[in-house]
């Protein structure tokens, strides 16, 4: 492994996020580059704390682009300040100015709302990271425009002209599946894929993200979340659950688990009325025997997994497996 990308991995692990080389690479490559990153895998398998690792290594400026349905150019660009606008429209008047005077007056800079991505273009100190969260959730049309955005680093905005970046952002997109990114924006981007942990790794992240838990209760959190995660939820439990399961149980002062604590705190794991029917019955108790070492899995109806603690070596774009950190 080369050094540089053994002491960004170091580093994010100093940051509490346990990376694989794989995902050390892909952000090394991508900071060197300066191409944008592309992380798909389920939610709360730590894609979006990447980006939030590599504003604090650098450091720089985290800017937040958070998509969802509907999301417009305006609203992720920049918009009027048209009450400012009004304003010093009916002061401009009152002064007597030429309209040409006034329409540059109010269409200047200081009339200018800047959104994430016209903001992350216009940092002239140094350049930061932009995160485009949960890409997946916008639609084609806003795709196509962001493919433009990020392919030269410039927009332009008809009142001013175009506005070109001094310092090329650091561009993070996450993505959870829930549509297809299309193919030009694929290409535009290096391309990262998370998946859940090992046993063995989710048990060093809770240890170290949750540091008052005991090994033992720890190794069985982890134990009982990969049962689950076999049991084809509809919604698998990330490593953000382990995390304020451990939490929660931490506050409840339990020390390890039990059929009469995991029911009363399944909601800090299952998010789904579905998903708590289906561990209804003798489900749920089949499962904590197994995580607890009780029963053999084969009970769960679900074929055992050869070495659960162990996954094949990640590789860059071939599902390097990283966790929450």
């Amino acid at each position: 492994m080369k050094p540089e990308i053994a002491a960004l991995q170091e580093a994010m692990e100093r940051q509490g996020y346990i990376a694989e080389a794989g995902v050390a690479t892909a952000l090394y490559l991508a900071k060197e580059m300066r191409r944008p990153l592309l992380i798909e895998g389920d939610a709360g398998v730590g894609k979006t704390e990447i980006a939030k690792v590599l504003a604090r290594l650098l450091p720089a400026e985290l800017i937040r682009l958070q998509c969802y349905e509907g999301l417009d150019v305006a609203t992720a660009l920049y918009e009027w300040n048209y009450q400012r606008q009004m304003l010093r429209l009916r002061l401009a008047e009152h002064e007597g100015k030429a309209a040409a005077e006034i329409e540059e007056l109010i269409f200047g800079r200081a009339y200018l709302l800047e959104r994430p991505l016209l903001r992350a273009i216009t940092r002239r100190d140094a350049p930061p990271v932009l995160l485009i969260d949960e890409v997946d959730r916008a639609d084609d049309g806003f795709e196509a425009f962001l493919l433009e955005v990020l392919s030269d680093f410039q927009v332009t905005i008809p009142e001013l002209g175009t506005v070109r970046a001094e310092h090329v952002p650091y561009v993070v997109l996450t993505s959870n599946r829930s549509r297809e990114i299309g193919d030009a924006l694929r290409r535009r981007c290096l391309y990262l894929y998370i998946d859940h942990p090992t046993l063995d790794k989710e048990v060093r992240i809770l240890r170290t993200r949750v540091p008052q838990a005991g090994a033992r209760l720890a190794a069985e959190i982890a134990r009982f979340m990969q049962i689950l995660r076999r049991r084809h939820l509809s919604k698998a439990p990330g490593v953000a659950e382990s995390i304020d399961w451990a939490q929660a149980l931490l506050r409840l002062d339990r020390d390890r688990l039990d059929l009469e604590t995991v029911e009363q705190t399944l909601g800090c794991v299952v998010k789904d009325h579905h998903d708590l029917h289906e561990l209804g019955g003798g489900e749920l108790a089949a499962a904590l025997a197994a995580a607890l070492g009780e029963a053999p899995e084969a009970a769960l109806g679900e074929a055992p997994e050869a070495a659960l603690g162990e996954a094949p070596e990640a590789a860059l774009g071939e599902a390097p497996e990283a966790a929450l950190g």
